[in-house]
């Protein structure tokens, strides 16, 4: 928690757009934390800096007697409250009113209607089109409220009691498909909540250099860069504090894409003057995965060669009682899987919980309050190139998971090769910064083709191009025809040993964004 700062609580009921309501909050420049359904209204009146409750949409029905359910005495706070989706669902149940199951779902853009001189609805024209998800409605809300928005099928699209400061939204407002969005939850924010909006992430790293300071003493600490944003910028923030009291390890593990390890090198050693030693263990890495198919199975296995050379070399430091780690938000809410809520955990994270136990140091998290975006944004105000601070998100196993089947010294010469070429050309055509991610796969499937005049018989090659907010969810890009048959001629004609390309038109879900 960042003491000083107007806080705004979201309690998170399992919503798959939890993370991007806190995401919208910061975007207003309001400071905010994701919190588990069950957080008392005692827990909650302890918190000074309270302006503001957010009530997350859910996957459950109300009317269902398992339902998550949150502290009734928690509509009683002073402070205003805005129920989303099922939050405006559960509120309407606590305090009196009926909820009953839809005649007929809605879902995905609808017009709504609002005539009212609402506080939250202050400037959004009396037409709007907003994102629906919802099986249930309120039938009848509870006394007190009215009706400030309706749709053709929901006679209840957003209800308010001004007199208690309780709004509630059947459409959920974070997501870029409702018109006014953003407009809406600044209102709340803004006009009902009455926050200054003092959130900036230029105060940030002024308060984080202070509390890095506080926590580390005299001592050094040990930063592992994996060539991404999120080590980088936590190792940038770190030398801000410390100074040449950190010492970063960077392991080479032969799994990384062409280029990243010289630019790393470039921008830590010879712009930021950091103490940066770069550990040459391909061998070790590649010789462990000899043989191994199974993706879990690879993960596992760089993981714990990973652990050990970093153990070896961190030992070698003198006085180093301190790991920085670039964990981020996010990670602590799918890790958590919403701190205890009903939400499922979507996947275990290295850098939450588990380096520390092993190595033996004790933790600096300095970016674990923050987005990927406004990692990205601290990263350009701490001097970070472009190219790092822009760079798109790569697996923490590297190129191994992206080589389906066997990993060896000549199918990681193929990939790289590939894959160069992907991002060379998507830079070039001016779409790296448009897309989340854009990379080669190297398939265990070989093909026939014909080469001049002569028969080949090589490896297939998946191109994997993907738009997304925040890798939650996302959808592949239907780029030019032009683009995509200049990036397949070039790795057919210039990359030894595969024949064929082709396009992956899958979106997540059902599938992933990697390939394992």
């Amino acid at each position: 928690m960042h003491a000083g700062h107007e806080l705004i609580g979201i309690l998170d009921f399992g919503s798959q757009y939890g993370q991007l309501i806190a995401r919208r909050v910061r975007e207003a420049n309001v400071y905010c934390e994701v919190l588990p359904f069950t957080t008392s209204a005692a827990d909650l009146r302890k918190r000074t800096e309270l302006k503001g409750l957010i009530l997350s949409g859910g996957p459950a029905s109300v009317t269902d007697s398992t339902s998550p359910q949150c502290d009734p005495e928690i509509f009683s706070l002073d402070v205003p409250l805005l129920g989303i989706c099922y939050g405006m669902q559960i509120m309407t149940q606590s305090l009196g009113g009926k909820v009953e199951p839809g005649r007929s779902g809605e879902y995905g853009r609808t017009p709504i209607d609002h005539s009212s001189s609402s506080a939250l609805l202050e400037g959004v024209p009396a037409s709007s089109v907003v994102w629906m998800s919802h099986g249930d409605h309120v039938a009848r809300p509870a006394e007190g409220f009215e009706t400030v928005a309706i749709s053709s099928t929901c006679e209840q699209a957003a209800i308010a009691d001004p007199a208690r400061h309780l709004y509630g939204l059947q459409f959920h407002p974070e997501v870029t498909h409702t018109e006014h969005g953003r407009r809406i939850l600044e209102n709340f924010l803004l006009r009902i909540c009455g926050c200054a909006a003092d959130w900036r992430l230029g105060s940030f790293i002024e308060e984080e250099v202070g509390r890095i300071q506080q926590q580390v003493g005299d001592a050094r600490v040990v930063c592992g860069l994996s060539g991404g944003v999120d080590s980088a910028v936590t190792a940038a923030l770190v030398h801000r504090a410390i100074g040449d009291r950190l010492t970063c390890l960077f392991v080479d593990n032969g799994l990384m894409r062409h280029g990243e390890i010289e630019e790393v090198e470039s921008t830590f050693r010879d712009h930021f003057h950091v103490d940066l030693r770069v550990l040459r263990s391909a061998e070790r890495f590649v010789e462990k995965l000899e043989g191994e198919t199974d993706p879990e199975r690879k993960r596992k296995i760089i993981g714990h060669v990973f652990i050990d050379v970093f153990k070896e070399e961190a030992a070698r430091i003198e006085d180093a009682h301190f790991l920085a780690q670039g964990t981020l938000y996010p990670d602590v809410i799918e890790s958590q899987s919403a701190h205890g809520g009903p939400s499922v955990t979507i996947k275990t994270h290295h850098n939450v919980g588990g380096l520390p136990a092993e190595l033996g140091f004790e933790l600096v998290e300095p970016l674990r309050d923050l987005f990927k975006d406004e990692v990205r944004r601290l990263g350009q105000e701490l001097g970070l190139p472009e190219t790092m601070v822009q760079r798109q998100p790569f697996p923490g196993p590297g190129l191994a998971i992206r080589i389906l089947g066997e990993v060896t010294p000549e199918r990681l010469r193929v990939l790289r090769n590939a894959d160069r070429i992907v991002l060379d050309e998507i830079r070039r055509a001016g779409w790296y910064e448009r897309v989340w991610q854009a990379f080669a796969v190297l398939l265990p499937v070989s093909t026939v083709g014909v080469m001049g005049d002569a028969r080949t018989y090589e490896n297939a090659c998946v191109l994997r191009v993907v738009e997304s907010q925040d890798g939650m969810t996302a959808d592949w890009v239907d780029l030019p025809k032009e683009l995509l048959a200049r990036i397949s001629n070039r790795i057919i004609n210039e990359v030894d040993g595969i024949n064929r390309v082709v396009y992956d038109v899958s979106s997540k879900p059902p599938a992933t964004i990697e390939w394992e």
